[in-house]
């Protein structure tokens, strides 16, 4: 298990996949997967498509499922003339837990700056979500010697005019983009050297009590063969999975990658 007291969180990112049939019959099969036992020591957040959450929702609170509704992204404005956005006030309404902000998809394909994540950190925060402030380098500058200067320049970005208290209840992601649905991850020692190093720059930023507090996730290829070594490293308190969430025999050993890890 992670070798610290915060507690994990497993965040399961569905991307631009399932229907809201099928995302119903993927948290059907989920509900049967991962029990009772599994939430009282893992936090796990579900984030589907934007037309499947109003099902997911339903399906969450008329059985009384522990899994908490996530979203994968929102525009940082309350309401105006942004054809195709999502407020986050409309997520809220729907019972939102947790939005990702700054996913490297929407950094590298839709081209969001580290201005605009931090608006949307914000506009979450202003909304009483949790934001996953996703960072993460690409493969070119991982070779050459850029990966923590570009992590942590996305940090101090991201959390720009913050609270220590905000920043304390919120979730920082370490997803290096080389590793994004590639197949390849960062080793155990390399991902937990980059979330170390987000640590000891939130406890520079923030305080030791706020670095303390802010759980870290990874994400980048997560699947069952590597999470329960990953979740060993003493800064990771979870990962952000993408493709493996889509199965959910594999994403439920994740969940439960303590009784998996030998």
């Amino acid at each position: 298990m992670s070798a610290n007291s915060r507690r994990p969180l497993i965040s399961g990112n569905w991307k631009m996949h399932q229907n809201h049939f099928e995302a119903i019959q993927l948290m059907q099969k989920l509900t049967f997967l991962v029990g009772k036992d599994d939430f009282e020591s893992v936090d796990v957040s579900i984030h589907p498509p934007f037309t499947d959450i109003r099902s997911v929702q339903t399906l969450i609170e008329a059985d009384k499922l522990r899994f908490s509704l996530g979203a994968q992204h929102c525009h940082f404005e309350e309401k105006g003339a942004f054809t195709g956005e999502v407020a986050p006030g409309f997520l809220a309404k729907l019972n939102v837990e947790y939005v990702i902000c700054g996913h490297s998809e929407r950094r590298e394909v839709f081209s969001e700056t580290d201005e605009m994540v931090n608006k949307k950190v914000l506009a979450v925060l202003a909304h009483k979500m949790t934001p996953i402030m996703c960072v993460g380098e690409t493969l070119e500058e991982r070779e050459s010697g850029g990966t923590t200067e570009k992590v942590l320049n996305q940090l101090r970005s991201g959390l720009s005019k913050v609270s220590p208290e905000q920043v304390s209840s919120m979730v920082i992601a370490y997803e290096p983009i080389w590793a994004i649905g590639t197949g390849r991850t960062a080793t155990s020692e390399d991902a937990q050297e980059v979330c170390s190093a987000i640590r000891r720059e939130v406890g520079v930023l923030f305080g030791a009590d706020t670095a303390k507090s802010v759980r870290i996730q990874y994400g980048g290829s997560v699947k069952a063969g590597n999470i329960a070594e990953l979740m060993l490293q003493s800064d990771i308190d979870g990962a952000l999975v993408g493709g493996a969430s889509l199965d959910p025999d594999e994403f439920a050993r994740i969940v439960q990658y303590r009784l998996h890890a030998d």
